[in-house]
């Protein structure tokens, strides 16, 4: 397959063409004894083949030296991305690394960007579906630590996640057991890992009750206006007693919209959320507390550790899997106030 070269050809080019990692690259290119003559021979000709010349990023990245690592969003907007982006910036600056942040959304070649990223930094921690599980496959074999977050799991790659499917159905069950009984939920399964591990939850929950989930209302974002139109069109046909929203911003344009309709939350219609946000419990919203920092600090963690494993040359330990505690938050926006932890 034919690929990029002159100027534009990276480490991690010709890393991926050799088949071996950057570390293993840059030995090459200064004749290190730590590189058999036939691997050194073999990364030459990758670099020939590419026009590739070490720059000096290009060194200190491959000897662990970039104190920089990268994370990968689908997007930024909205207060969710931004405590992750918080927790992930502060537990990373604590380790001495500065971050560079990409973002998917509207690229015309996400993978492309990733890759770019890739070669630009010590370790790469990849959010959600940004890109396929073959890229990140293959930026994880090259040697560069990977960490997924909110994103299911590959092989051989660390993944930290919140519990979803658990709190979601405890969720669901909760509004039956308050006489709800047509209920729909708001969010596209196919577009996140999150929300498809909560429709699942809500899913299993309601039929445990014996009520039937209907196909859910995939929106196209997951802002308060994609929320507030989504209720527009919900509200002029036959009403649900309940809507189960997949974030928390949803669930707020569905209140402006149940308002400007002149009906009430409760009485008119029940409506839940997802993340507790600070606006969630100023409008009394109904929703799951999930560790938005907490995923973030515990990736930018993880993924230092793996940085420092491949920089020290020690043993690589197993992939990990973690998945952080949620906890459901009952307001009035369903009729009661308590808080049931999951």
């Amino acid at each position: 397959m034919a690929m990029k070269a002159l100027s534009k050809a990276t480490i991690y080019q010709v890393a991926q063409l050799a088949g071996v990692s950057i570390a293993t690259v840059s030995r090459a290119l200064r004749d290190s004894d730590l590189v058999t003559r036939e691997t050194r021979e073999r990364v030459r000709a990758a670099a020939q083949q590419l026009h590739f010349t070490p720059s000096r990023p290009a060194r200190s990245l491959a000897e662990g030296r970039h104190a920089a690592n990268g994370i990968v969003f689908p997007d930024l907007v909205g207060p969710y991305y931004a405590e992750v982006v918080l927790g992930y910036e502060a537990a990373a600056s604590a380790a001495g690394s500065s971050v560079l942040i990409l973002t998917t959304h509207g690229r015309r070649d996400p993978a492309a960007a990733v890759r770019e990223l890739a070669g630009r930094v010590d370790g790469l921690t990849v959010m959600g579906r940004t890109v396929d599980d073959d890229v990140v496959g293959g930026i994880a074999g090259t040697g560069l630590p990977v960490v997924l977050l909110a994103r299911d799991p590959v092989p051989g790659v660390d993944t930290v996640r919140a519990g979803n499917a658990g709190t979601a159905r405890a969720l669901a069950e909760h509004l039956v057991e308050h006489g709800h009984r047509t209920i729909t939920f708001l969010g596209d399964p196919a577009r996140s890992p999150d929300v498809a591990g909560r429709h699942a939850g809500v899913k299993a929950g309601l039929a445990r009750a014996g009520v039937e989930l209907p196909d859910p209302v995939r929106l196209k974002g997951l802002d308060l206006e994609s929320g507030r139109r989504a209720a527009e069109r919900l509200l002029t046909g036959a009403r649900p007693d309940a809507v189960i929203c997949a974030n928390d911003e949803v669930a707020l344009g569905v209140l402006v919209a149940v308002e400007e309709a002149g009906l009430k939350v409760p009485e008119d219609l029940a409506v839940t959320g997802w993340d507790d946000l600070l606006a969630a419990r100023f409008a009394g919203l109904t929703t799951v507390r999930q560790p938005m920092r907490e995923l973030g600090a515990t990736a930018a963690r993880w993924l230092n550790r793996r940085i420092s494993e491949a920089t020290e040359s020690s043993e690589r330990t197993a992939a990990r899997r973690r998945i952080l505690p949620t906890e459901l938050v009952v307001r009035r926006s369903c009729g009661v106030h308590k808080e049931v932890r999951s």
